[in-house]
């Protein structure tokens, strides 16, 4: 039962990132308002949540359920998988930092500043994570059926 109960955990974190970032995606467009601004903000902190709760459900699973971790630390698709993970993280911090910037001028009732060529580099930053996103179950199920296995 246990097992079972972190897997689903796991699934939920993934669909909630999956969610966050769409709508991130999707809310990201000029002209920006007020209300749709401090969305923004809230949501980026919730997918970066979600994230952290991947990564602990993850580790959950490997070091105690699924094949155990002398298999994934074996196995080429694990670090590929885990790799593309800390770059959407990595890539995930541009955007981040810009809408934390926007905190103090919400905070006074203001509306941040977004020009079009920001909006366009924030867009296809998160255009970028959701399709890399899109590629890590695709290593998950290869390696479920025991491709990727080294030495």
């Amino acid at each position: 039962m246990a097992a079972a109960l972190a897997a689903y955990l796991h699934y939920l974190a993934i669909f909630a990132l999956f969610a966050l970032l769409t709508l991130e995606h999707r809310l990201l467009r000029l002209p920006l308002d007020l209300d749709r601004a401090r969305s923004l903000v809230r949501i980026d902190a919730a997918y970066g949540i979600s994230a952290v709760l991947v990564l602990v459900t993850g580790g959950i699973r490997a070091l105690w359920f699924a094949k155990g971790l002398d298999y994934y630390l074996h196995n080429a698709l694990f670090h590929a998988k885990l790799g593309l993970f800390v770059l959407v993280g990595l890539l995930s911090i541009v955007p981040t930092v810009h809408l934390l910037r926007w905190r103090a001028p919400l905070k006074a009732g203001q509306l941040p500043q977004l020009d079009a060529g920001q909006a366009r580099r924030l867009t296809l930053i998160i255009r970028l994570e959701l399709l890399l996103v899109l590629l890590l179950p695709l290593l998950a199920v290869l390696m479920a059926r025991g491709y990727g296995v080294t030495g």
